[in-house]
């Protein structure tokens, strides 16, 4: 039995066929252009395939309300092209078999549940500090979404008496992924994440924004095990400087695991996604 993945970024799709043992057997990776033309590669890929499920992760906002007369669409993406497009109701179209539909950083928070750094455990939170922020959630097992997905990524968080920066968020300005995501490292040093040295203040800074948004997260939902992805969590002593933070902002009000095992580096680095697309299919057969 196959499974087919889709892990629907803004910049690239990343599609792909597992078998039962989730062993990625096929792989390919579509620019995200406008979305007739994505999904025409999209198509062209899973044709070869007979495939039982599909699971879709897509960036967002989308509308996973199953009653909801635009189910399966993005909803208001800056994304040219795919704001309002229904993305879900096209791959029915064309595949008549069971979808799960969530965000990507959802399916990468079930991959990391299931197969990584949070394998065993029940509950965890996955988040991405990247181009941008967001973060998945998994509770007992399941996928979580209420009145809509997680938007975890655009919580307040306060503000460095030092740090001046309005942030980049076009929405709230100086949110959490305003004020952490990468681009907001490159605008305030004019040098980019990877090239900074692990000694420039800004990490102090980067690590203490993360952090309150970790304690905000633990306090809310007490997950197991928060996961941490992307490319700006590349730097591992960032890790080491959350986790650090995050004890002195928490003050011992909340008893957590050791901080070693609580707040991990994500354990499938550039897989959580597609595998949690894949994962999710087969829960649907299964």
């Amino acid at each position: 039995m196959l499974y087919g993945g889709i892990e629907a970024g803004g910049t690239k799709f990343v599609c792909a066929v597992a078998d039962e043992n989730q062993t990625i057997l096929e792989q390919v990776s579509i620019p995200t252009t406008q979305p007739e033309e994505t999904l025409e590669k999209v198509f062209q890929f899973f044709d070869q395939f007979s495939i039982a499920a599909m699971g879709v992760g897509s960036f967002g906002p989308i509308d996973i309300q199953t009653q909801s007369e635009t189910y399966g669409y993005v909803l208001a993406t800056p994304k040219k092209g795919w704001a309002n497009y229904p993305f879900l109701p096209a791959l029915k179209e064309r595949y008549n078999i069971p979808m799960a539909w969530t965000t990507d950083v959802n399916a990468a928070a079930y991959g990391e549940l299931k197969m990584g750094a949070a394998k065993g455990k029940s509950s965890c939170i996955y988040l991405t500090v990247g181009t941008g922020i967001g973060a998945g959630v998994v509770i007992d097992g399941q996928v979580y979404q209420g009145i809509a997905h997680p938007e975890m990524g655009h919580i307040r968080v306060k503000r460095n008496p030092e740090d001046s920066y309005e942030g980049t968020c076009p929405y709230h300005k100086d949110c959490l992924e305003g004020l952490a995501a990468g681009p907001s490292l490159e605008q305030r040093t004019g040098i980019k994440g990877q090239d900074l040295s692990e000694d420039d203040p800004i990490w102090e800074m980067e690590a203490d924004y993360i952090a309150q948004a970790l304690m905000t997260y633990t306090l809310t939902l007490a997950p197991e095990k928060i996961i941490l992805g992307g490319g700006v969590m590349n730097q591992q002593h960032l890790v080491k400087k959350i986790r650090q933070a995050f004890e002195r902002e928490m003050a011992g009000y909340v008893v957590t695991p050791p901080l070693d095992d609580y707040i991990v580096s994500w354990g499938l680095p550039n897989k959580s996604g597609i595998l949690g697309c894949t994962l999710l299919a087969e829960s649907l057969v299964k």
